[in-house]
């Protein structure tokens, strides 16, 4: 196994810090000081800065709730000097990684885990996402019957990101919606969806001339935002962790 690889499947440390650490010569392997072009052995000791790096057991990782709120990026830095999520979350949580994305407009419920093979099996499912939104404008026949047949768009540009490369985009049909309002100023709306494409509810939206003015992720598949306050964290209750442990098991390469 490659060394970074090792560093930053079992540590806090992302591959190009763990090349940054092997480059200062602060790693070792057994005895022997690790370089760049260093392979690692089974069941070769790695430390770091004298310190054993234990490796994780498969099924020990950690799961939380951030409710997001807006004015944040789910990044770990920007170019323009934005803030992100890591300014707000506690400096035990820097080293988790997102389950997909909020953009910097949209607040709700966001899970990040230390176990990156978690985070991409959670990604990559179909878990029904429940997002509230507030639209300005009615919510028409035709735009529920896209709802509830899917849609296909050459150009999905409305809705989307000025700097998004994405043009054209299909969309499957919502899991669920329920309408709470609608008017001809504007209208409240609670969907569920499978899927998490960039910006896709902004996009379907656009297509009907309807701008989400509001978008409030609440729930992912078995986590739920409930009352946590915007701003605030907090671990996976047992009740998560056991619908966790069972969503993985059904997955051929569950980790339990």
């Amino acid at each position: 196994m490659r060394l970074n690889k090792f560093i930053s499947h079992h540590s806090k440390y992302s591959r190009r810090e763990a090349d940054a650490l092997i480059a200062q010569g602060r790693v070792n392997i057994e005895k022997k000081k690790a370089t760049p072009t260093s392979i690692l052995k089974e069941d070769q000791r790695v430390f770091i800065d004298g310190k054993q790096l234990r490796p994780k057991k498969d099924d020990h990782f950690t799961l939380i709730i951030y409710h997001k709120p807006k004015g944040e990026l789910v990044s770990k830095k920007d170019d323009r000097g934005r803030k992100t999520i890591y300014h707000s979350l506690s400096s035990q949580f820097s080293h988790f990684l997102p389950v997909g994305r909020l953009d910097y407009a949209s607040e709700g419920l966001l899970i990040l885990s230390d176990s990156k093979e978690v985070v991409s099996k959670l990604m990559q499912s179909n878990l029904e996402r429940v997002y509230l939104l507030k639209l300005n404008g009615s919510i028409t026949q035709k735009m529920q019957e896209a709802m509830e047949n899917g849609l296909e768009l050459e150009d999905a540009r409305a809705g989307a990101h000025t700097h998004s490369t994405i043009t054209s985009m299909n969309f499957s049909p919502f899991a669920d919606f329920t309408i709470i309002k609608n008017s001809r100023n504007y209208s409240k709306i609670k969907v569920s969806i499978t899927e998490g494409k960039n910006r896709e509810l902004r996009r379907f939206f656009a297509h009907f001339g309807r701008e989400v003015l509001d978008l409030r992720r609440i729930s992912y598949g078995f986590a739920s935002l409930n009352a946590l306050p915007c701003g605030k964290t907090r671990f996976f209750s047992k009740e998560e962790y056991k619908a966790l442990h069972q969503f993985l098991t059904k997955d051929h390469n569950g980790l339990s």
